[in-house]
């Protein structure tokens, strides 16, 4: 694939920043959205890409985001809607603000996202937003994060049918546990995030999964490939649960 505009949302770290880098390796034009200005700048300096200042809670500055490029009349090819966060807590002990920051980012985030961007979408063009295992794997610690993955799932599939004639198709990946800041932001130590990521060497895969391992389906549902899918959901695990 190449020879696409695409935008990512919350691309300056994990996959987003490798699928970033990615793409724009392969001959496409990326765009890529940041809560920081300073981490903005310095990765898109790396990546050779253009970056926007697009807080997934901030409807003000998703407006923002969609007039700057209404103005440089740039139309998309797709949209990755990656940008999200994780605050473990057991259910009892799980806090309202973390619940509602949870819910705002992951889930309220991606809906008006998709409402300001959807004239800047090209027919046919493709969106995608990077999910969890969550949604069909209980872990403990993590009934918000759960919630909100699943809540958005389901926006997926009303979009699919509300845009239809628009030619805009909308599908998911659900990643496994992948190495990326995610998990110091969720505040594991260093000794717990490597008991975690060495709990999967047990997987068929044989190791914790890192955001190389994501960008190849996400690619492929950005890709002309997927042209007749609609509300497809590439699980990429490494075989956990199997």
């Amino acid at each position: 694939m190449q020879g696409k505009t695409i935008l990512i949302t919350g691309g300056t770290a994990g996959i987003g920043k490798a699928l970033a880098e990615h793409l724009i390796n392969t001959g496409n034009q990326v765009i890529i959205t940041g809560r920081d200005q300073d981490k903005l700048t310095r990765v898109t300096a790396a990546l050779g890409c253009t970056g926007y200042v697009a807080d997934n809670t901030n409807a003000a500055q998703i407006a923002k985001l969609a007039e700057a490029l209404k103005q440089d009349k740039i139309q998309l090819d797709g949209l990755v809607l990656n940008a999200g966060v994780f605050y473990p807590a057991p259910i009892l002990q799980s806090s309202e603000a973390d619940f509602d920051q949870t819910m705002n980012i992951n889930t309220k985030g991606p809906l008006i996202t998709l409402q300001h961007l959807h004239p800047l979408l090209n027919n046919p063009s493709s969106v995608v937003f990077v999910s969890s295992i969550v949604v069909t794997h209980a872990f403990e610690n993590s009934a918000a994060y759960s919630a909100s993955k699943a809540a958005v799932e389901a926006i997926v599939r009303v979009a699919n049918l509300e845009f239809a004639a628009d030619g805009i198709r909308l599908n998911s990946i659900r990643p496994g546990v992948t190495a990326t800041e995610i998990q110091a932001k969720a505040g594991m130590t260093t000794a717990q995030q490597h008991a975690l990521f060495d709990s999967l060497n047990e997987t068929a895969f044989g190791k914790v999964l890192t955001p190389a391992d994501q960008i190849g389906a996400i690619s492929f549902l950005l890709s002309d490939q997927s042209l007749a899918m609609r509300n497809a959901v590439l699980e990429v695990n490494g075989g956990y649960g199997l």
